[in-house]
């Protein structure tokens, strides 16, 4: 039997959904898996070490690992309408985040790189201190009042209301509306030296792990509200509807000008270093 690759990826709902057949060896043709589950902000620094195999991480953290790793064409996160929120306690706007806190899941989060291309053009004099903390630390932070504003991603869309807070800006929102491209959240990426063939099953095998979630939804059931953190199952169903699409399934053309659209954005600001015009192609 191959050795398994090792991978990581988020305990959210989206991830679970997407790699549960991969994972529990449904697919005959797939390499097998050693799994560990860690949040975005590991993912990212796993990814910048050099550390697993495949991983789950921010598109805005390619531009650090590009050199190691491809980026996989499917089983992402990507998509419309699906952007991180800033939330605050009051209504109010972009102007009252000058000088203030924000907390956010990762300083090389996608999410991250969104807000502070928005804060660019709608935050006279910048925000104040940033700070980093665990995703599921964000909105009682902001709701204690322990900091001005959080940076949420994922479920925090159909759950910050309970926490009595208020949605001061929408960064997916921002970014269609000044780009027209879909929102590039989360990527999966390959070590490079695995060689082109390993890289094209990984591929392959991601994308039947989407079809076959699909096929029968209720098989992932069990494995994603396991592992979904107290999470209520209707607030699962609804992340998993948000974030896996078709995009999830396939980069495509979209997919690719939005990534690229981000990364060049960021780079034009000194925010990300620059890619390398095939730094994004994957095997054919």
């Amino acid at each position: 039997m191959a050795e398994p690759l090792k991978i990581a990826y988020s305990p959210c709902p989206n991830d679970t959904f997407v790699f549960h057949a991969w994972a529990h060896g449904l697919l005959p043709d797939a390499p097998p898996l050693d799994v560990t589950f860690a949040d975005i902000d590991i993912t990212n620094g796993m990814a910048e070490r050099g550390e697993l195999d495949v991983l789950k991480v921010s598109y805005a953290v390619l531009p650090w690992v590009l050199d190691e790793y491809a980026l996989v064409p499917c089983g992402g996160a990507l998509g419309r309408g699906c952007g991180p929120l800033v939330l605050t306690r009051q209504p109010g706007s972009a102007a009252d985040l000058a000088g203030k806190t924000v907390a956010v899941p990762s300083e090389r989060s996608t999410a991250y790189l969104l807000f502070r291309l928005w804060t660019a053009s709608e935050v006279p004099g910048g925000v104040g201190r940033i700070e980093v903390l665990p995703f599921h630390e964000i909105m009682p932070a902001v709701r204690d009042g322990r900091v001005d504003a959080g940076l949420v991603i994922h479920e925090a869309r159909f759950t910050y209301q309970g926490y009595g807070l208020s949605c001061l800006a929408d960064m997916g929102e921002h970014w269609e509306e000044t780009t027209g491209l879909p929102i590039p959240l989360g990527a999966i990426i390959a070590r490079r030296s695995l060689g082109a063939p390993t890289l094209r099953r990984i591929a392959g095998a991601a994308r039947a792990s989407v079809r076959m979630a699909w096929d029968d939804p209720s098989a992932s059931r069990g494995y994603v509200l396991a592992h979904a953190q107290e999470m209520d199952e209707s607030v699962a169903r609804q992340h998993i509807g948000l974030y896996v699409n078709d995009f999830t399934e396939d980069l495509g053309e979209d997919g690719y000008a939005a990534v690229r659209g981000l990364l060049t954005r960021a780079a034009a600001g000194g925010l990300v270093p620059p890619l390398g015009t095939d730094a994004l192609d994957f095997p054919a």
